[in-house]
């Protein structure tokens, strides 16, 4: 098992924010096939061989997955697609 951890910076108001999260996770569910809900400010997610968490902190989101045997080989393409996704929706 592998596991990521991305803290991108921002500076959207907390609204916009949670709505570029949202998008960011539509892409990851197209992308990936991942499930997703909000706990709070918290946006967990799911999805076959990953498991993690997208976290709305003030003035910067934070992206923590646990990745199983078979996306533990592809880490740094999917770090790479977590990155500029949040860089195109995030700035």
């Amino acid at each position: 098992m592998s596991s990521i951890d991305i803290r991108h910076a921002h500076a959207l108001p907390a609204d916009q924010a949670r709505q570029a999260i949202e998008d960011v996770a539509a892409k990851l569910a197209d992308r990936f096939g991942l499930r997703s809900n909000w706990a709070g400010e918290v946006l967990n997610f799911t999805g076959s061989g990953v498991d993690g968490a997208i976290e709305l902190l003030p003035g910067q989101v934070r992206v923590t997955a646990t990745l199983g045997f078979l996306l533990s080989a592809m880490k740094g393409m999917v770090e790479g697609e977590i990155q500029r996704v949040l860089q195109e929706k995030l700035g």
